[in-house]
Formats: structure tokens, C-alpha cells, sequence
């Protein structure tokens, strides 16, 4: 949803401002700011993957803009979970200024410590754990389990002078959990009576009716496709989601495999999941993955990343013969993990490449060997009806999942004033049990492109989508600046452009005359000479070769 940009109005003492900069009309970059008396309480701070579209980009950050001047009026950043999608821009936060606090699980703390030691960050940190209640600033927090595709989830509810506000984070309820952690729907129903005045729930999967499968259903399943795989398992799935690396690990052992991690991140979220004991791993099944490929092929379970196509992920490299371990005829390939909205080309080229290899690929369509993470419709509505909030703001998805839970919750009998479609930046203020949009913030991407963050535009990446569809060509051409005569040239290459240069043999003398015409009318200004190169040589490409190639008019002046 686009809505106009207006610069919201001094903060009314009592009120609560509510502004999301990520998570909002897409999957990942978590984060919402809550501002009560003059201090910031920050709510996730996550990345966004890049699409196809975004050629070169490592990571998209939420837009800091908001709060970079206001820095110190934070009094601490609540996690809610350990996905990189809630954690991952924690580091370029702290960069600003390392010592705002962390709240979050012992889990979710451990994940994101590990992340900013590689960044050379040794955060100030408080764990917190369901049931326990911590005032930080003006904000009585009360931390609530939750259930979700990652041990230690927690439900914040955050309590002002302007009223009681639940961020569910990310959460379904699953009545099977592998760790016997349910979501609590009785804290849920005491704060329905209490009164939730504002509810943030996740909405990614809104627009899916009924309940989310049972993550049980899938160790079965796991189990009987590793028990009849002929040759070598490898399995991809998110390097956070401990539940179905133990699935793996159990059904690994129950069949006489040992299993190697793949991916730095692997390796590093299982070492500390299996250290704070929310990994059970029998002894000698692990193994580094050096010394597995000297197991016999029918003993081995690898355990990787890239399950989502990622281009430097493991299972993409082995898909490209890029990677020590090439997957070939008989080898069984499960990616255990849903697909993530603009990542589906992707993966489906990496599920292309492995069979063409002679692999056997299961995945979500064939098999069972994934349930997502995230309530469906039947569990949302239950909630919409056990805690019957006055307000209601569908955060984390795409624009049509925002609008599915909205529906939802006017099912459920909540006013549709009182339900909130917002984008990333939109100002919504909370008073006297009423939330009413109070502006719209000019937010954007922040793109990180190897050690650059937020030097990339998206007019740079327009030109990396020119240069990766439609080519280059330069033209180099030396003038008389004195009488704008051409002392050589023009003098053309292309590159990414299906013809020889000889093909331009019949451009040069259109951009001679056109040159000549121009000094002949007083023309000297460099910039302007080079625009003259430039649209004519573009009309004949676009003419004659039917293509809008990246042009580069170079005019030197002796």
C-alpha cells in the first residue's frame, strides 16, 4: 500500500508512536520503533534477501534514516527469535552505536552475539525468558512463548500510559512442538481481558486456510526418504531452524549415517545450539565434512545451506560442480524449507541443476519434508478471538497477506477503522485506545554490496540489469577544443553485445556528421558533445539492432 508522504506532528505527551521500517509488503527486515515520552523501544532489527532484480547485493537493511540522529534516545532493541530475518541488521545498527542494549532469548541472544563478534561487537545484552516482566524506559515489557520454526520465540507485550500493545513476532501454534514449548494462549487470553489496546501479528500466512501442519508430521517422513536413499543424503534448510536439523540428525542416526554441517553458518548456529542444549546429538554422529568423504556414500547425511537458491550458498555452488561435493546419479537432495516470496526462480534452477546431475530432488511439492514456521488462517482467527484487541496492524508479509488478516480479524467482528493496512515507514499513534495513522516517513532499501552499505541506489542497480540484459558500448572520440573538429574517432566497443564491432561501422559516420553539425553551431561544451554521442549512436542500436545496451560517450578535448 503507497501511502502519501506527510511528516507526522510533534508526539502529544501520553501517546504512543508506533512506526514499522521494515517487514511490512515483504518477507524479511523486521523492524518496528516505538517512541513513548521522548526514548525509542526497537522491536527486531532484520534483513531482507535480494531478488534477481537486485544484481550484486548481499543483504537489504531497514532504513535507519528515522532514528540516526536520535540514537541515544534508544533504551534497548527486543528480539524475538534468532532468524536472520529479525536479527540480521543488528550489526549495522550497533555500528552506529554499540552500546544499546539486547533483549531477547538465551537462544536468540547467542545467535546474534556470534553474528556481531564477526563484526568486531561485543554488545551490552539482558536474557530474558516467557513469563518475565523487565521496565526498560517507560516500557513495562512481559516476554510470552511463543512457538515458531526456531527454539526460544517470544510474544512482547508492551505496556505505556497510552495503553497495552502485543508484537506476536513470528509464531503459529502448533499443539505437537518438537521442544514441548506451545504458544501461550493463556497469556494471550489474560491480556485479552486485561485489553490489547494495539496487536502487531505475523501475517505470512494469512491467506492459507486452516492450521499449519505439525512439525512431528515430518520426522516420519524424513525418516523414510533417508532410509531409502541409495547413496549420499544432503539436505538444505535454514541455518537457524534447529528443529529440522534435529529431525535430520535422529533420522541420520536411526539409518547408521553420520552427518557433516555445510556453511559457515551452519556450522557456527549448530555449535551453539547443541552447547546450550537445544540440539540432542548422539555420540559420534557428527563428523567434519573433510573426513565424511571418506564414508562409504550410503553413511553419510549432509547438512547444508541455500535452500533458497542463494548464489554463494552450499547446495547452489554443488549445483554449479562449484564445491568439493558433487551431487551425481543416485544422490538423495531434500530441501527441507519453504519458499521465501521472489526466491522461487531460484531455487527452482538450483532443483534443475541437481537433477540434471542425476539427483534425486524432494522438496515441499513431492514431499512432506517442510511445514512452515508461520499460523495460518484458523490459528490467527483464534487469536483475533481469545484476545479481541481494539486495534489490530498485520505486520511481516506481502501486501496480500497483510490484506488477508485484516479480512480475518473484521471476521471476527473487529472494526475496520480499527484495522490498519501500513507500509514501511507509516506513523501510526496510539491514544486512549484509539490508533490513527499520524504520517508517512520517506523510507527506502539500504543495500549492502560487499563492504559498501547504503552506497548502492537503485539507479545503480537499473544500470547493472542494463549492463547483465542489454550490454555495453563505449565510444571514445578526441575533439579540437578550439574548433570542435574531430582530431580521431570515433572509435567504438562493445561488450554483451551479440554483433562485431564492425557492425558499428555504420554508426561512426552518423556521429561524425553529427558532431560536425554541432561545432558548426558553436557547440564546445564537453557534457553536451557527449549527449550528442550518446542519442545518436543509441537511435541506431535501438533502430537497427534492437537493443538499449548501456552507452558510455567518452569526448576529449586537445
Amino acid at each position: 500500500m503507497s501511502i502519501p508522504i506527510a511528516a507526522p506532528g510533534p508526539l502529544a505527551s501520553g501517546t504512543l508512536r508506533v512506526t514499522p521500517l521494515g517487514g511490512l509488503g515483504e518477507v524479511g527486515r523486521n523492524m518496528t520503533i516505538f517512541e513513548f515520552d521522548g526514548k525509542i523501544l526497537v522491536v527486531d532489527c532484520g534483513v531482507l534477501f535480494p531478488e534477481e532484480h537486485q544484481p550484486g547485493v548481499d543483504l537489504i537493511l531497514p532504513d535507519f534514516e528515522p532514528i540516526k540522529d536520535r540514537l541515544d534516545d534508544i533504551v534497548g532493541i527486543v528480539l524475538t527469535h534468532g532468524h536472520e530475518d529479525h536479527i540480521g541488521a543488528v550489526p549495522y545498527l550497533l555500528r552506529l552505536k554499540g552500546d544499546i542494549p539486547l533483549i531477547g532469548s538465551g537462544l536468540t541472544l547467542a545467535l546474534v552475539e556470534a553474528k556481531l563478534k564477526e563484526h568486531r561487537i561485543r554488545p551490552f545484552t539482558l536474557t530474558v525468558k516467557e513469563g518475565q516482566q523487565e521496565r526498560v524506559g517507560p516500557f513495562d515489557l512481559e516476554f510470552i512463548a511463543v512457538n515458531h520454526s526456531i527454539p526460544d520465540a517470544l510474544a512482547v507485550a508492551i505496556r505505556t500510559p497510552a495503553g497495552l500493545v502485543l508484537a506476536t513476532g513470528d509464531f503459529k501454534m502448533d499443539q505437537l512442538p518438537l521442544d514441548g514449548r506451545i504458544t501461550d494462549l493463556r497469556a494471550f487470553a489474560r491480556l485479552g481481558e486485561e485489553g490489547v489496546d494495539l496487536f502487531l501479528v505475523d501475517s505470512t500466512n494469512a491467506d492459507v486456510p486452516g492450521f499449519t501442519p505439525t512439525e512431528r508430521s515430518i520426522g516420519p517422513v524424513l525418516d523414510q526418504v533417508i532410509g531409502k536413499a541409495p547413496r549420499r543424503v544432503i539436505v538444505a534448510s535454514f541455518s537457524s531452524h534447529v528443529h529440522r536439523v534435529q529431525q535430520v540428525i535422529d533420522a541420520a542416526h536411526a539409518h547408521g549415517r553420520r552427518v557433516a554441517f555445510l556453511g559457515r553458518s551452519m556450522v557456527r548456529n549448530m555449535t551453539i545450539a547443541e552447547q546450550l542444549g537445544y540440539l540432542n546429538v548422539p555420540e559420534n554422529v557428527l563428523i567434519d565434512y573433510k573426513k565424511a568423504r571418506d564414508l562409504p556414500d550410503d553413511r553419510i547425511v549432509y547438512m547444508s545451506t541455500g535452500s533458497q537458491g542463494e548464489p554463494m550458498a552450499v547446495l547452489s555452488r554443488m549445483a554449479n560442480l562449484d564445491h568439493a561435493i558433487e551431487p551425481g546419479e543416485g544422490d538423495t537432495v531434500i530441501l527441507a524449507s519453504s519458499l521465501i516470496p521472489g526466491n522461487e526462480n531460484a531455487v527452482y534452477r538450483v532443483i534443475d541443476g541437481l537433477t540434471k546431475l542425476g539427483a534425486n530432488v524432494v522438496h515441499k511439492a513431492n514431499a512432506r519434508v517442510h511445514v512452515s514456521g508461520h499460523a495460518a488462517a484458523g490459528e490467527l482467527i483464534y487469536c483475533y478471538n481469545i484476545l479481541k484487541p481494539k486495534n489490530v496492524l498485520p505486520v511481516h508479509g506481502e501486501y496480500r497477506h497483510l490484506m488477508a488478516n485484516a479480512k480475518l480479524a473484521q471476521d471476527t467482528g473487529i472494526d475496520p477503522e480499527r484495522t490498519l493496512i501500513a507500509s514501511n515507514g507509516t506513523v501510526i499513534d496510539l491514544r486512549d485506545g484509539e490508533a490513527a495513522v499520524a504520517g508517512q516517513l520517506d523510507i527506502g532499501f539500504v543495500y549492502v554490496d560487499g563492504s559498501t552499505v547504503g552506497g548502492i541506489t537503485d539507479a545503480d542497480l537499473k544500470d547493472r540489469r542494463i549492463l547483465g540484459e542489454e550490454g555495453f558500448v563505449s565510444v571514445i572520440v578526441v575533439v579540437d577544443s578550439a574548433t570542435g573538429r574531430i582530431i580521431s574517432g570515433p572509435e567504438i566497443h562493445a561488450r554483451g553485445v551479440a554483433e562485431d564491432d564492425r557492425v558499428f561501422d555504420d554508426v561512426a559516420p552518423k556521429i561524425v556528421a553529427a558532431l560536425k553539425e554541432a561545432a558548426g553551431n558553436g557547440v564546445r561544451d564537453n557534457h553536451a558533445l557527449s549527449q550528442i554521442v550518446r542519442r545518436t549512436i543509441g537511435r541506431w542500436v535501438n533502430q537497427k539492432l534492437r537493443r538499449r545496451p548501456m552507452i558510455v560517450p567518452l569526448v576529449i578535448e586537445a
